[in-house]
């Protein structure tokens, strides 16, 4: 009994270290938020305050009527929500028929030619820059403002996210996969089933919470990219999207800050409200149990 009561009491302090340090981790990580939120209600003549506060002295939406009342703005927004939902549909349908093909059906070379996709998530993105920026003004489509090169439009954006995406999420789905049991494969194949019948009636349903999980974090990557969409798109007005707007706020000598903030918090509102409707559509462990009798 004494064991037992000793056991119980070291548990309950580890998990009162462990409480302490994720509070103070929580503390750490949260006040240059706030500090980004507190002033962002202020006004500034291009300069933060010092010593920094994170409670306002006064509360006033100039920045965020300035930032709203923007004309690129509205461009903006429209911009980063078509390039979001488009590359996120796209990627969604390959990388999920990509996994399943990885992960369930047999044929020559398969472990080699997902070994290359491996392969790529180990270079670094800025290194593949230069020689996508080159294949793109080499394709030349007949189409209105495609017949000098996808480089500057969004068709052109979008197939290099889709490109570099593709192979991540195809890892994570494909482990996931895998780990169905095959018994629900082979009872479909046993009544006359396809592939087909299999990815559309067993592994997409099943799959839900994990697809769910990454689309949310493909959403945020491509809502919030800014590198390559600077790099391809260039000067072009009409193409611009929000992280390219964030960065020209800053001036070439002197920023004001609190439109920094403002916009800033502005771009993060729909990721902020994905997570909090889908936050408990991401656990993906245990679906499958029970779907087998043993």
């Amino acid at each position: 009994m004494r064991k037992f009561k000793g056991k119980k009491a070291t548990e309950r302090v580890g998990q009162g270290i462990l409480w302490i340090f994720l509070l103070f981790a929580l503390a750490i990580f949260s006040v240059p938020y706030l500090f980004m939120i507190s002033n962002s209600f202020e006004k500034f003549s291009f300069s933060l305050p010092f010593p920094p506060r994170i409670f306002p002295k006064q509360i006033i939406f100039d920045a965020y009527r300035y930032i709203l009342g923007l004309d690129i703005f509205t461009v903006a927004f429209r911009n980063s929500v078509i390039n979001t939902v488009l590359t996120v549909a796209i990627e969604l349908l390959v990388a999920t028929l990509s996994a399943y093909g990885f992960a369930r059906i047999k044929f020559p070379g398969r472990e080699v030619l997902f070994k290359i996709y491996l392969l790529t998530l180990m270079v670094p993105g800025f290194l593949n820059i230069i020689p996508q920026f080159i294949t793109l003004g080499a394709i030349k489509l007949p189409f209105p403002g495609l017949k000098e090169g996808l480089v500057g439009t969004r068709p052109g954006l979008i197939l290099i996210y889709v490109a570099t995406g593709i192979c991540g999420h195809t890892f994570f789905l494909r482990n996931f996969f895998r780990g169905l049991p095959d018994a629900l494969s082979e009872s479909v194949i046993m009544d006359g089933g396809t592939h087909m019948t299999i990815f559309t009636r067993i592994m997409l349903p099943l799959s839900k919470p994990a697809i769910g999980t990454m689309t949310i974090f493909a959403l945020q990557g491509i809502w919030e990219e800014y590198f390559t969409a600077k790099i391809l798109l260039g000067a072009n007005e009409a193409m611009i999207t929000l992280p390219m707007l964030l960065q020209r706020l800053n001036g070439e000598h002197a920023t004001r800050w609190e439109w920094v903030f403002a916009a800033s918090i502005l771009i993060q509102i729909p990721v902020i409200i994905l997570f909090i409707l889908f936050q408990r559509k991401t656990v993906i462990g245990g679906l499958s149990e029970g779907s087998v009798k043993q």
